[in-house]
Formats: structure tokens, sequence, C-alpha cells
């Protein structure tokens, strides 16, 4: 294996795409998308000409679950037995592989249908203290000495795929704890690479800063999940005890408004607030409810665009006080609007503007409701969005 040193340019854009593939899997629990994105990055990253990933199917056999170079319908049919293959081998070992004569490496197993295959560096995919699969990197043209480089690509990768096929495991069976984990294990893995980059002689001051802002935010990043998460698990437990004291939710508001008027200037966004004159008083956790308006205006200034209006609005309406939070953004299609209320849930391409827990609507919902209040979203595709929540007027 070549020992051949990496510019630090080249390691800051391979680890800048490995973010980009865990904020996308952030994002979905769509696992396959995520896995096809894993390996054409082992491609793309390695010089390969072919990348794959293997799952365990039981104590004996892989099976492909995606590749680089095949149809999703020939890879269900596809089965290397761990006995006499060389991914068997990677699992067994729980050893990387690197191979730059892979016909004449007896652990080769050959398969008729794909290439041939001339070199090739194989990862374990371990979870825990499981060995779930095997992440392959391959050139089928002519061999290929694998670096230490590449070598550290593709069992970051191979953890992400590990961690992907674990998630959307755990889901099935709603355990959320497991996706708690994971977004955090994302901001870790940057906050560690960066250091280690911090490290070297040979990085420049305007590196260094860059690198010193980058751990920066991926640390208020778990701060701020540990933070919700910890919300979270109080309020559906029922372990927070919501103040519910004489509220002047028009005090509430403008704070709010306040507070979020920096960053919609910072980024292009006209914020307007709209409150009706002698809003009646209501009972309520004034922190709270704060927390909650927080939460809608900030995520109408980050998902909309330069030049956007975004208004707060409050009004009385029959026994309740209603506050809306409208924007001239994109919009919401009305497919994904069932999904705005899921704990991790993010709509496809929203990390393209932003990066989030995907906890904060949840944890808006939790808090209105525990104030006997309702919240929704009403939104059309090009004309934005409004989320709005309900609280009871008080005696």
């Amino acid at each position: 294996m070549e020992t051949t040193s990496v510019s630090p340019e080249k390691q800051i854009a391979a680890l800048e795409q490995l973010l980009r593939i865990s904020r996308q899997l952030n994002s979905t629990l769509e696992m396959r998308p995520l896995l096809n994105q894993i390996v054409s990055a082992a491609r793309e990253l390695t010089d390969a000409d072919e990348a794959s990933i293997l799952l365990m199917e039981d104590e004996e056999t892989l099976r492909f679950a995606t590749a680089t170079n095949l149809e999703a319908g020939t890879l269900a049919d596809m089965v290397v037995p761990l006995e006499g293959s060389l991914a068997g081998w990677v699992v067994r070992n729980r050893q990387t592989a690197i191979v730059e004569d892979a016909q004449s490496d007896p652990r080769h197993y050959a398969i008729k249908s794909l290439d041939v295959t001339q070199s090739l560096v194989a990862v374990p995919m371990i979870f825990g203290e499981q060995v779930i699969g095997v992440l392959e990197a391959i050139t089928t043209k002519a061999r290929h000495r694998f670096t230490q480089h590449d070598l550290e690509t593709v069992e970051t990768l191979a953890s992400i795929a590990a961690v992907a096929v674990q998630n959307a495991r755990l889901f099935e069976q709603s355990d959320w704890v497991a996706e708690v984990i994971h977004e955090i294990r994302t901001p870790l893995t940057a906050i560690l690479s960066y250091a280690e980059l911090l490290q070297r002689p040979d990085i420049t001051p305007e590196m260094r800063t860059q690198f010193a802002a980058v751990i920066l935010q991926e640390t208020e990043r778990v701060n701020e999940l540990a933070t919700q998460f910890l919300d979270l698990a109080r309020l559906e437990s029922g372990r927070i005890h919501m103040t519910l004291e004489p509220l002047h939710l028009e005090e509430v508001l403008t704070l709010s408004a306040n507070v979020v008027r920096p960053m919609a200037d910072e980024q292009g966004r006209k914020l307007r607030v709209e409150i009706a004159p002698h809003l009646p008083m209501t009972l309520g956790d004034a922190q709270r409810i704060h927390q909650v308006v927080l939460n809608l205006l900030t995520n109408a200034v980050k998902y909309s665009d330069a030049g956007d209006t975004v208004t707060l609005k409050a009004w009385a309406e029959d026994d309740a006080l209603i506050v809306a939070v409208e924007d001239t953004g994109p919009g919401i299609p009305p497919d994904q609007i069932s999904r705005l209320f899921r704990k991790f849930s993010r709509l496809p391409g929203s990390e393209r503007k932003a990066t989030g827990t995907g906890l904060g609507l949840v944890l808006a919902r939790q808090i209105v409701e525990a104030h006997h209040g309702k919240i929704w979203v009403e939104s059309e595709v090009g004309k934005g969005s409004k989320f709005c929540f309900s609280l009871p007027i008080g005696d």
C-alpha cells in the first residue's frame, strides 16, 4: 500500500464530501439512496472503477445491497458465501483487506456476471460488536495501489454505511434512540477529523482558522442536539412541568421577533410583525412558548430565500389565541407535510439550506399540546408556508 502524503486540500475535499453524506444520511431513513451515494463516493474518492456494499444475510452468507455497476434487480440474486471469499475473510477476521492482484489471491470469489476484479480494498462494516457487512472499492481495468488516504476514506464510509443500515433497521422497530446516537456521531466525526488536521505542521494560519471554525460549529450542533433530545425525552415522559401563569402573549412574540430579526436581516429576509391589539390573556409557560415561536421563526428564515418575507401574526379567534408564522418561500409539497412533526424527519433537499436536528418541530408540538393547544401547517408549493398554533384563552 502506498504511503504517499496527501495534501491538506485533498483531505479537506474528502472530509467535506463525507460530511455531506453524513448530513444527507441524517435527513432520511431511505436506506438505498444513501447506500448508493456511499458507494459512488467510495469509487470517486479512491479512483476506483467500481464500489459495492455487501450485507450479512445470515451467519454464513453475504448479499449485495448495492453497487455502482449493477441494477437493483440483479443485486437481489447475488449471494457471496463467507467461506471461500475475500469478503467472508474480512467479516470473520474483522480486518481490512487490501489486494493489488485479486486474480492471484486465493480468497477472491469471482462472480461471472461481473467484470474481472484486478485490485480491491474491502473494509468491514462494524456496528457495536457486530460485523454487519463489507464495503469494497474495486478496480477492473488495471491493477491499482490504494493509498493510506484511500484506506481511511473507505473505513469512514464503511462506518457511515453501518450506521445507515442499523439506523433503518432500528427505526423499523421504532427505536429512535439509535438515531440520536447517529446524529451525535456525525458532528463528532467532523470534530475529530479537523482536530487531527490542526496538528499538522504544514497547515497555513488561514487553514487553522477555518478548521477551528468548523470544530466550533460542529460542537454547537452536538450541544443543540443533546439539549433538544433531553427536552423531548422529558416532555414525552411528563417530567417537564409547564409553569402555567398569566401570560401576555404580545410580550413573548415581540421578544422572539427581536431575537430573530438580526438573523433575518443578515440573510436578506424581511421580518414583519402583525399582532392584533388588546389580545386577551392566556395561561402558559412564557419560556416554552418563546421556544416554540423561535423555532418557527428561525425555520422560516432558514428555509426561505433571499428577498422573501416572514410574517409573525397573532389574533384571537373564538376561545383561542392563534399564532402564525407565514413566509413567501418555496412551500412544501402536500405529500411531505405529514412528515414535518416526526422525530428526526427533514424534507428532501432541505439540507442544502440548513442543517438541524430534526427535533425542533416535534418539541414545538409537545410544548403546544402540553398547553392544551394545537399546531398545524398550511402550505402551497411556490407560494410559501404558514405554521400555526393555538392556545386556549385563559380566564
